[in-house]
């Protein structure tokens, strides 16, 4: 159900080499990026009605409007189980818990007497957030796209989501009674590209957002990749991937359980397990077939994603190995089920969320952990975060430096100006103090 790769023995190869040896999905954004083009333009210019035509062709229904009504969001969260509700509550509140402590703060650097120069963070205006339909509906993505921008302090938030042919064409009501727990009720029923379109472009029913982000499937990243230098991004979100770092005691009912957890959401998923012990990896392998069989979803996800090129069982001469298989890697998601395993984690230099030891399974992460889920897929946590307070911020540098602290390094600035054959830039300065540099105190 899952192949292998043995790395034991020879010296593992550096950087790429090594990275090419591992398992990943084939994810080609660019070759998606000439289809969705027409898409983003046919919204560019016929704004909402290319959205109803879309949904129409995308979606199977024919839209009267693309905003969601008001009086949709209070019902679906009136309609809303009560133990789904009391969970995402639950959700809420420790989410915000963790992203309230990443606010920033203004600080101010006395660099000499009489200069300064003080960072101050300044939230985005407007976002426009996504959570995908399709396959499954993610009200949790909702949690974890929105909390962020609001503890960030954005003030204009948006969200979109797959208009549903069984719904009468809104999004689905578990997303929408997500949306007024949060209190968010801008709410547009756009899928995919278009959604991505909208937001980028503007529409007569939605204003333009400044940034756009959240999860999604091919079609979202290659709208991403298309709209990048005009909108703010989070990332070209490829498939999920779980990375499991195992030795000989982890436990092979829990390890299986983990991978055919990623495994479950879409036939690209990965799920990879890296270990330095035979007789995990054949526990793991035999206990994948009862858990697969025991679940659902398991002909249209599970069995392709762990059959496909993305998954596999990496065999490595020891931990010491296995880190640096991770590392090169880069997992959305990595466990580590090894001894010490918080020692372990601490060593690890790229995965967009880490989960230490049995009880911190990537499904807690998911949905009530506290930490975001929205995370680098494809390798990208080697020079990627997840989303954050962060990600809604921009740092601005403020100046203020009096005459006589600029006197004190003019000398400095025309020299360095000069040395880059930029003789206005020295100008400048010369202007201010009758076009003769004052000398060095």
């Amino acid at each position: 159900m899952i192949s292998r790769i043995d790395l034991r023995g020879d010296a593992l190869p550096e950087g790429p080499a090594l990275r090419d040896l591992l398992p990943r999905a084939d994810f080609d954004v660019q070759a998606a990026l000439e289809k969705v083009r027409p898409i983003c333009e046919a919204v560019h210019h016929r704004g909402d009605a290319a959205l109803i035509d879309f949904a129409e062709k995308f979606d199977g229904v024919r839209l009267e409007t693309v905003r969601v009504p008001a009086e949709a969001l209070t019902d679906a969260l009136a309609g809303l189980d009560p133990a789904v509700r009391a969970a995402l509550e639950e959700s809420i509140r420790r989410a915000r818990l963790v992203h309230r402590e990443q606010r920033r703060t203004t600080h101010t650097t006395q660099v000499v007497p009489g200069g300064s120069v003080t960072e101050k963070w300044v939230p985005v205006e407007r976002v426009g957030l996504y959570a995908p339909g399709g396959r499954s509906v993610y009200p949790s993505s909702v949690v974890m796209n929105v909390v962020p921008a609001q503890e960030a302090g954005v003030e204009s938030i948006a969200l979109a989501s797959p208009a549903q042919a069984e719904f009468g064409g809104l999004p689905h009501p578990t997303i929408l009674a997500a949306c007024a727990l949060l209190g968010v009720d801008e709410v547009y029923a756009a899928g995919g590209a278009t959604a991505v379109a909208m937001f980028a472009y503007g529409t007569e029913s939605c204003p333009p957002a400044n940034m756009v982000t959240g999860p999604g499937n091919i079609w979202v990243a290659a709208a991403k990749r298309y709209f990048t230098g005009k909108i703010g991004i989070d990332a070209e979100a490829g498939p999920t991937e779980i990375a499991i770092l195992a030795d000989a005691g982890a436990d092979p009912v829990h390890v299986a359980a983990d991978l055919i957890s990623q495994a479950e959401h879409d036939p690209l998923a990965a799920a990879v397990l890296v270990t330095d012990s035979v007789e995990l990896a054949d526990a793991v392998e035999k206990e994948l077939e009862p858990q697969v069989a025991a679940t659902r979803h398991i002909e249209d996800r599970i069995v392709p994603a762990l059959k496909g090129r993305q998954s596999a069982i990496v065999l490595v001469d020891g931990i010491e190995e296995g880190l640096k298989v991770v590392d090169a890697y880069g997992a959305e998601h990595l466990e580590i089920q090894t001894a010490d395993a918080a020692a372990v984690a601490d060593r690890v230099r790229n995965a967009g969320a880490i989960f230490i030891g049995p009880w911190a399974p990537v499904s807690l992460g998911d949905y009530a952990a506290g930490s975001n889920h929205v995370l680098p897929t494809g390798g990208c946590a080697c020079h990627s975060s997840g989303l954050s307070v962060q990600s809604f911020l921009r740092g601005i540098h403020i100046v203020d430096y009096t005459k006589d602290a600029l006197a004190e390094v003019a000398h400095h600035v025309v020299t360095l100006a000069e040395a880059e054959d930029l003789p206005a830039h020295g100008a400048a300065i010369k202007a201010r103090f009758g076009w003769k540099v004052p000398e060095s105190k």
